[in-house]
């Protein structure tokens, strides 16, 4: 049985200013959970109403399934929920292929783009301050294990932009520009993905050196756009098909 004060705490996690006061974060169900326990990250405590990890005994705690309910973020808990530390903050280092984004505010998109970001090899990801909280339940989840393999980094895009031009190529994602299947691709270089509904501000673009659009195929014309993981999941792969084959 789980404490009052453990009871209180995993609770004030599911906000963002409680995860940065104690560095703190849920991960929940089997497959991420042992994923991130065989990672680097270090873990606080470990609720489960089965005995199945391998954790240090002292962090671990059976609980039934109605403790359990108690402290999950999901509709249906599934049998475990563990509390991981948050990594050190990472400094940005730009080689090979990059992807940053630009105010994604769905922490579904952001924990699908981490995962395909772990697919395609692609070891950091650097997030504008108005993009959702990677350690946001909802984002963990959706990572699948992902987020303790890709670093993630917060920083202002534009500054961030402004040092490495023209030394590195800033490729973007809009409705209008080359078309990436034709266009040449270097196997360096920092893609940036928008926003969902407004895509990339203002003061990111007058930084893109090459805007890239994923074409049309389809007669019908009153779909507006792709969905930015969908996107984003196609640029990688044509990014590294390029790169492989």
């Amino acid at each position: 049985m789980f404490s009052k004060s453990q009871f209180k705490l995993i609770n004030s996690l599911s906000q963002k200013k409680y995860r940065y006061k104690h560095r703190l974060f849920v991960v929940e169900g089997i497959k991420a959970v042992s994923e991130l326990l065989e990672s680097d990250l270090e873990l606080h405590s470990l609720f489960t109403t089965r005995d199945i990890f391998k954790a240090e005994k002292e962090k671990t705690f059976i609980i039934e399934e109605s403790e359990l309910r108690k402290i999950s973020n999901l509709i249906t808990p599934q049998t475990s929920l563990a509390v991981f530390h948050m990594p050190e903050g990472h400094e940005p280092v730009l080689e090979g292929l990059v992807v940053a984004l630009d105010g994604v505010q769905d922490p579904g998109n952001l924990g699908t783009i981490i995962r395909m970001c772990d697919w395609f090899g692609i070891s950091q990801l650097i997030c504008s301050m108005g993009t959702v909280d990677c350690y946001n339940s909802k984002v963990v989840q959706a990572t699948m294990g992902s987020i303790a393999r890709v670093k993630i980094i917060y920083t202002s895009l534009p500054e961030l932009l402004g040092q490495v031009q023209p030394s590195i190529p800033v490729f973007g994602a809009f409705l209008e520009g080359e078309n990436i299947y034709t266009h040449s691709l270097p196997a360096e270089g920092l893609i940036v993905m928008g926003n969902e509904a407004s895509g990339i501000t203002p003061e990111v673009e007058a930084l893109i050196t090459t805007k890239l659009v994923i074409p049309q195929f389809g007669k019908e014309q009153n779909t507006e756009s792709l969905n930015v993981a969908t996107a984003t999941a196609i640029f990688l792969s044509e990014f590294c098909r390029r790169q492989f084959y």
